[in-house]
């Protein structure tokens, strides 16, 4: 990732062919090096190629994948309504916790911790 963050950072900066050594050289301004090796791929692999494109076409790559599966055939509103339903069924029992959590705490400071810290008066 420091190898592609360098090379866009070359090329925002307006050098829009940057080599091994200009990458190199914003490595090491950040006291980071780089292997030549993937310098090198990095450079063949977007040779000829306007990064704008590249940066275009993996989007729609990834918008492609998606993220959520949601049932066939369900839209949008659909899906979130459905999500939402377990949600606010946890949030119906969430007052429930923070009673018993109430409870716990009032039965005092070291109550539980099965002695994890030792004996209170040792200090």
């Amino acid at each position: 990732m420091r190898i592609i963050a360098a090379y866009l950072l070359a090329v925002l900066g307006g050098n829009e062919n940057p080599d091994v050594a200009t990458i190199k050289k914003i490595l090491s301004s950040v006291e980071v090096s780089g292997d030549d090796a993937r310098i090198e791929q990095l450079i063949n692999e977007l040779k000829g190629k306007k990064i704008e494109e590249v940066i275009s076409e993996g989007k729609n790559k990834l918008a492609s994948v998606g993220s959520v599966a949601a049932p066939a055939g369900a839209t949008s509103s659909q899906s979130t309504s459905a999500a939402a339903a377990p949600a606010a069924a946890a949030a119906k029992e969430e007052p429930k916790k923070k009673v018993e959590e109430e409870e716990e705490e009032d039965a005092g400071a070291g109550a539980g911790m099965g002695g994890l810290f030792g004996d209170d008066e040792d200090y």
